[in-house]
Protein backbone atom coordinates (compact mmCIF):
# COMPACT_ATOMS: atom_id res chain seq x y z
CA UNK A 1 0.00 0.00 0.00
CA UNK A 2 1.43 3.37 -1.05
CA UNK A 3 1.78 6.37 1.23
CA UNK A 4 -1.31 8.10 -0.19
CA UNK A 5 -3.43 5.01 0.41
CA UNK A 6 -2.06 4.64 3.95
CA UNK A 7 -2.93 8.25 4.73
CA UNK A 8 -6.31 7.89 3.06
CA UNK A 9 -7.14 4.82 5.11
CA UNK A 10 -5.95 6.46 8.34
CA UNK A 11 -7.95 9.60 7.65
CA UNK A 12 -11.12 7.80 6.58
CA UNK A 13 -13.14 8.90 9.64
CA UNK A 14 -12.00 12.51 9.36
CA UNK A 15 -12.53 12.58 5.61
CA UNK A 16 -16.10 11.37 5.95
CA UNK A 17 -16.81 14.34 8.21
CA UNK A 18 -14.90 16.96 6.25
CA UNK A 19 -15.78 15.91 2.72
CA UNK A 20 -19.34 15.17 3.76
CA UNK A 21 -19.60 18.57 5.39
CA UNK A 22 -18.05 20.46 2.49
CA UNK A 23 -20.15 18.57 -0.05
CA UNK A 24 -23.32 19.90 1.53
CA UNK A 25 -22.17 23.52 1.41
CA UNK A 26 -19.90 23.64 -1.64
CA UNK A 27 -21.99 22.48 -4.61
CA UNK A 28 -20.20 23.11 -7.89
CA UNK A 29 -20.74 26.65 -9.16
CA UNK A 30 -22.00 28.29 -5.97
CA UNK A 31 -20.66 31.84 -5.80
CA UNK A 32 -18.52 32.69 -2.79
CA UNK A 33 -20.12 35.12 -0.36
CA UNK A 34 -19.92 35.81 3.38
CA UNK A 35 -22.67 33.31 4.13
CA UNK A 36 -20.70 30.56 2.41
CA UNK A 37 -17.52 31.50 4.26
CA UNK A 38 -19.41 31.27 7.56
CA UNK A 39 -20.55 27.75 6.64
CA UNK A 40 -17.00 26.69 5.72
CA UNK A 41 -15.77 28.07 9.04
CA UNK A 42 -18.38 26.10 10.98
CA UNK A 43 -17.43 22.92 9.11
CA UNK A 44 -13.77 23.36 10.06
CA UNK A 45 -14.74 23.95 13.69
CA UNK A 46 -16.67 20.67 13.72
CA UNK A 47 -13.68 18.87 12.25
CA UNK A 48 -11.35 20.07 15.01
CA UNK A 49 -9.15 22.50 13.16
CA UNK A 50 -9.71 24.70 16.22
CA UNK A 51 -11.32 28.17 16.32
CA UNK A 52 -8.08 30.14 15.93
CA UNK A 53 -6.87 28.02 12.99
CA UNK A 54 -10.28 28.03 11.30
CA UNK A 55 -10.41 31.82 11.64
CA UNK A 56 -6.99 32.18 10.00
CA UNK A 57 -7.87 29.82 7.16
CA UNK A 58 -11.16 31.61 6.49
CA UNK A 59 -9.29 34.92 6.60
CA UNK A 60 -6.95 33.66 3.89
CA UNK A 61 -9.88 32.41 1.79
CA UNK A 62 -11.67 35.74 2.22
CA UNK A 63 -8.58 37.69 1.15
CA UNK A 64 -8.14 35.52 -1.96
CA UNK A 65 -11.82 35.98 -2.81
CA UNK A 66 -11.62 39.77 -2.47
CA UNK A 67 -8.54 39.78 -4.69
CA UNK A 68 -10.61 37.78 -7.21
CA UNK A 69 -8.13 34.90 -7.07
CA UNK A 70 -11.07 32.57 -6.33
CA UNK A 71 -14.72 33.08 -7.13
CA UNK A 72 -16.73 29.87 -6.81
CA UNK A 73 -17.27 27.14 -4.24
CA UNK A 74 -15.08 24.57 -6.02
CA UNK A 75 -12.11 26.93 -5.78
CA UNK A 76 -12.12 26.86 -1.99
CA UNK A 77 -10.94 23.25 -1.55
CA UNK A 78 -7.97 23.69 -3.88
CA UNK A 79 -7.08 26.97 -2.20
CA UNK A 80 -7.20 25.36 1.24
CA UNK A 81 -5.01 22.47 0.08
CA UNK A 82 -2.27 24.78 -1.18
CA UNK A 83 -2.51 27.03 1.85
CA UNK A 84 -2.24 24.13 4.31
CA UNK A 85 0.67 22.50 2.45
CA UNK A 86 2.53 25.80 2.59
CA UNK A 87 2.63 25.59 6.39
CA UNK A 88 5.18 22.75 6.20
CA UNK A 89 8.30 23.76 4.26
CA UNK A 90 10.67 20.83 3.80
CA UNK A 91 13.35 22.18 6.13
CA UNK A 92 11.13 21.98 9.24
CA UNK A 93 9.90 18.43 8.57
CA UNK A 94 13.22 16.60 8.61
CA UNK A 95 14.77 15.22 11.77
CA UNK A 96 17.65 17.36 13.05
CA UNK A 97 21.10 15.76 12.99
CA UNK A 98 24.08 16.33 15.24
CA UNK A 99 27.12 17.81 13.44
CA UNK A 100 29.27 15.15 15.13
CA UNK A 101 28.57 12.19 17.38
CA UNK A 102 25.17 10.72 18.12
CA UNK A 103 21.98 12.63 17.44
CA UNK A 104 19.88 12.64 20.61
CA UNK A 105 16.09 12.69 20.33
CA UNK A 106 14.15 13.20 23.56
CA UNK A 107 10.61 11.80 23.39
CA UNK A 108 7.94 12.99 25.79
CA UNK A 109 4.22 12.48 26.26
CA UNK A 110 1.64 11.31 28.76
CA UNK A 111 0.78 7.70 29.54
CA UNK A 112 -1.77 6.40 27.09
CA UNK A 113 -0.69 8.67 24.24
CA UNK A 114 1.20 5.88 22.50
CA UNK A 115 4.59 7.27 23.52
CA UNK A 116 6.64 4.12 24.14
CA UNK A 117 5.16 2.37 21.13
CA UNK A 118 5.99 5.44 19.04
CA UNK A 119 9.61 5.29 20.27
CA UNK A 120 9.82 1.70 19.03
CA UNK A 121 8.20 2.53 15.70
CA UNK A 122 10.55 5.46 15.18
CA UNK A 123 13.57 3.31 16.10
CA UNK A 124 12.49 0.73 13.55
CA UNK A 125 11.90 3.39 10.88
CA UNK A 126 15.28 5.05 11.44
CA UNK A 127 17.09 1.70 11.45
CA UNK A 128 15.51 0.83 8.10
CA UNK A 129 16.99 4.07 6.76
CA UNK A 130 20.45 2.71 7.56
CA UNK A 131 21.04 4.36 10.93
CA UNK A 132 22.59 2.67 13.95
CA UNK A 133 19.94 3.29 16.59
CA UNK A 134 19.83 2.98 20.37
CA UNK A 135 16.95 3.53 22.79
CA UNK A 136 17.20 4.67 26.42
CA UNK A 137 14.51 3.44 28.82
CA UNK A 138 14.18 6.55 31.00
CA UNK A 139 10.50 5.86 31.75
CA UNK A 140 11.44 4.19 35.05
CA UNK A 141 8.23 5.09 36.90
CA UNK A 142 5.67 3.02 35.02
CA UNK A 143 5.84 -0.65 35.95
CA UNK A 144 5.75 -2.11 32.45
CA UNK A 145 7.54 0.64 30.53
CA UNK A 146 11.09 -0.73 30.66
CA UNK A 147 9.88 -4.24 29.90
CA UNK A 148 7.75 -2.97 27.02
CA UNK A 149 10.59 -1.00 25.45
CA UNK A 150 13.00 -3.92 25.93
CA UNK A 151 10.63 -6.18 24.02
CA UNK A 152 10.18 -3.62 21.23
CA UNK A 153 13.95 -3.05 20.98
CA UNK A 154 14.48 -6.79 20.59
CA UNK A 155 11.86 -6.98 17.85
CA UNK A 156 13.41 -4.25 15.75
CA UNK A 157 17.01 -5.17 16.59
CA UNK A 158 18.28 -1.99 18.23
CA UNK A 159 20.43 -1.53 21.34
CA UNK A 160 18.82 -0.50 24.62
CA UNK A 161 20.20 1.07 27.80
CA UNK A 162 18.09 0.50 30.90
CA UNK A 163 18.21 0.37 34.70
CA UNK A 164 15.85 -1.20 37.21
CA UNK A 165 12.34 0.12 37.64
CA UNK A 166 12.36 3.19 39.89
CA UNK A 167 15.93 4.15 38.99
CA UNK A 168 16.92 7.77 38.46
CA UNK A 169 15.91 8.64 34.87
CA UNK A 170 18.77 11.15 34.65
CA UNK A 171 21.27 8.39 35.43
CA UNK A 172 19.81 6.22 32.66
CA UNK A 173 20.05 9.12 30.22
CA UNK A 174 23.68 9.76 31.21
CA UNK A 175 24.65 6.10 30.77
CA UNK A 176 22.83 5.98 27.43
CA UNK A 177 24.79 8.98 26.16
CA UNK A 178 28.06 7.35 27.21
CA UNK A 179 27.08 4.09 25.53
CA UNK A 180 25.96 5.88 22.37
CA UNK A 181 29.35 7.58 22.09
CA UNK A 182 31.27 4.38 22.80
CA UNK A 183 29.26 2.29 20.31
CA UNK A 184 29.27 4.99 17.62
CA UNK A 185 25.48 5.18 17.55
CA UNK A 186 23.92 7.45 14.93
CA UNK A 187 20.65 8.20 16.75
CA UNK A 188 19.79 7.83 20.44
CA UNK A 189 16.07 7.88 21.26
CA UNK A 190 15.37 8.74 24.91
CA UNK A 191 12.00 7.51 26.16
CA UNK A 192 10.98 9.67 29.13
CA UNK A 193 8.44 8.96 31.85
CA UNK A 194 4.85 9.29 30.72
CA UNK A 195 3.64 12.23 32.71
CA UNK A 196 0.56 14.35 33.01
CA UNK A 197 1.16 17.89 31.90
CA UNK A 198 -0.31 18.97 35.24
CA UNK A 199 2.31 17.13 37.33
CA UNK A 200 4.97 19.76 37.92
CA UNK A 201 7.42 17.46 39.72
CA UNK A 202 7.46 15.05 36.79
CA UNK A 203 7.80 17.93 34.36
CA UNK A 204 10.84 19.07 36.32
CA UNK A 205 12.25 15.55 35.98
CA UNK A 206 11.86 15.85 32.22
CA UNK A 207 13.71 19.14 32.31
CA UNK A 208 16.46 17.47 34.37
CA UNK A 209 16.90 14.72 31.74
CA UNK A 210 17.28 17.42 29.13
CA UNK A 211 20.01 19.11 31.20
CA UNK A 212 21.85 15.81 31.81
CA UNK A 213 21.89 15.04 28.09
CA UNK A 214 23.03 18.54 27.23
CA UNK A 215 25.89 18.39 29.75
CA UNK A 216 27.13 15.05 28.41
CA UNK A 217 26.67 15.94 24.75
CA UNK A 218 26.80 19.71 24.12
CA UNK A 219 24.07 20.72 21.70
CA UNK A 220 21.85 17.78 22.68
CA UNK A 221 19.03 17.00 22.66
CA UNK A 222 18.91 17.81 18.97
CA UNK A 223 15.17 17.14 18.86
CA UNK A 224 12.45 17.04 21.50
CA UNK A 225 9.48 15.19 20.04
CA UNK A 226 6.16 15.22 21.84
CA UNK A 227 3.82 12.28 21.27
CA UNK A 228 0.20 13.38 21.11
CA UNK A 229 -2.91 11.24 20.78
CA UNK A 230 -4.80 12.34 17.66
CA UNK A 231 -8.09 11.06 19.07
CA UNK A 232 -8.26 13.74 21.80
CA UNK A 233 -8.43 16.66 19.38
CA UNK A 234 -8.00 20.14 20.85
CA UNK A 235 -6.93 18.70 24.21
CA UNK A 236 -3.72 17.71 22.44
CA UNK A 237 -2.99 21.38 21.81
CA UNK A 238 -3.41 22.10 25.52
CA UNK A 239 -1.03 19.26 26.40
CA UNK A 240 1.57 20.55 23.95
CA UNK A 241 1.38 24.07 25.37
CA UNK A 242 1.97 22.76 28.90
CA UNK A 243 4.92 20.59 27.86
CA UNK A 244 6.36 23.55 26.00
CA UNK A 245 6.63 25.45 29.27
CA UNK A 246 9.21 22.92 30.50
CA UNK A 247 11.05 21.71 27.41
CA UNK A 248 11.59 23.16 23.98
CA UNK A 249 9.40 20.94 21.82
CA UNK A 250 10.74 20.85 18.27
CA UNK A 251 8.29 18.45 16.67
CA UNK A 252 5.24 16.27 17.16
CA UNK A 253 4.65 12.56 16.69
CA UNK A 254 0.89 12.33 16.19
CA UNK A 255 -0.12 8.84 17.27
CA UNK A 256 -3.38 7.01 16.60
CA UNK A 257 -4.28 9.10 13.56
CA UNK A 258 -5.96 6.00 12.15
CA UNK A 259 -8.36 5.91 15.10
CA UNK A 260 -9.32 9.56 14.99
CA UNK A 261 -12.17 11.45 13.38
CA UNK A 262 -10.28 14.65 14.22
CA UNK A 263 -7.51 14.79 11.59
CA UNK A 264 -7.94 18.55 11.38
CA UNK A 265 -5.89 18.68 14.58
CA UNK A 266 -2.76 18.22 12.43
CA UNK A 267 -3.34 21.68 10.97
CA UNK A 268 -4.40 23.14 14.31
CA UNK A 269 -1.21 22.00 16.04
CA UNK A 270 1.00 23.52 13.37
CA UNK A 271 -0.88 26.79 13.37
CA UNK A 272 -1.49 27.28 17.10
CA UNK A 273 1.85 26.02 18.40
CA UNK A 274 4.19 26.81 15.53
CA UNK A 275 5.53 23.26 15.96
CA UNK A 276 5.50 20.87 13.00
CA UNK A 277 4.04 17.38 13.04
CA UNK A 278 7.07 15.34 11.94
CA UNK A 279 5.74 11.77 12.17
CA UNK A 280 2.30 10.20 12.25
CA UNK A 281 1.19 6.84 13.60
CA UNK A 282 -1.08 5.11 11.10
CA UNK A 283 -1.77 1.77 12.79
CA UNK A 284 -0.71 -0.70 15.46
CA UNK A 285 2.22 -2.60 13.93
CA UNK A 286 5.91 -1.70 14.20
CA UNK A 287 5.88 -0.42 10.61
CA UNK A 288 2.90 1.89 11.07
CA UNK A 289 4.73 5.20 11.31
CA UNK A 290 5.46 7.63 8.50
CA UNK A 291 7.25 10.95 8.16
CA UNK A 292 4.56 13.58 7.80
CA UNK A 293 4.07 14.55 4.17
CA UNK A 294 1.74 17.58 3.91
CA UNK A 295 0.94 17.13 0.21
CA UNK A 296 -0.10 13.51 0.69
CA UNK A 297 -1.95 14.48 3.86
CA UNK A 298 -4.15 17.15 2.25
CA UNK A 299 -4.84 15.04 -0.83
CA UNK A 300 -5.95 12.17 1.40
CA UNK A 301 -7.85 14.51 3.73
CA UNK A 302 -9.97 16.05 0.99
CA UNK A 303 -10.27 13.03 -1.33
CA UNK A 304 -13.56 11.24 -1.83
Amino acid sequence: MGLFDRFKKALSKTREKIVGGFKSILPFGRAIDEALLDEVYETMIRDDFGPATAEKLIGAVREAWKKKEIAQSQDIIEFLKKHIVGKWPADIRSLAKAPAGPTVVLIAGINGSGKTTSVAKLANHLKKQGNKVMVAACDTYRAAAVLQLTEWAGRCGVDIVKHEQGADPGAVAYDACEAAIARKIDILLVDTAGRLHTQDHLMRELNKIQRVVEKKLPGAPHEVLLVLDATIGQNAVLQAKMFGEHVKVSGIILAKLDGSAKGGIVVGIRDQLNVPVKFVGLGETIDDIEPFDPQTFVEALFSE
